[in-house]
């Protein structure tokens, strides 16, 4: 597997997806409070929310190409073999006292 699939979003892309989810949250939220207010209907500020929450789901959750504009560089893998090691690096057995 490539980090393209383990990682769908770099560090942008989910700020990016973190702002546009609290933005429309927070304008269905005010516009939901102003159209039941309005209406006298607590359902429809529940119905407005719900459908912003939705939307904002549709938007943020799957791996769209917008979040992945700037992918990580990451470090080549480095094998460290057996031969490498020191003998001081290792620690001595102690045995259990009889």
């Amino acid at each position: 597997l490539t980090t393209k699939y383990l990682f769908p979003q770099d560090y942008k892309g989910q700020k990016l997806a973190e702002q546009i989810f609290q933005g429309i949250i927070l304008v269905s939220a005010v516009i939901g409070f102003i159209y039941g207010y309005l209406t006298e209907q607590f359902g429809w500020t529940v119905y407005i929310v719900m459908a912003g929450f939705a939307l904002s789901c549709l938007l943020t959750l799957p791996p769209w190409p917008m979040y992945r504009r700037n992918p990580l560089k990451w470090l080549p893998v480095q094998e460290l073999g057996m031969e490498e090691k020191k003998p001081a690096d290792r620690k001595p057995k102690r045995h259990a006292k009889s």
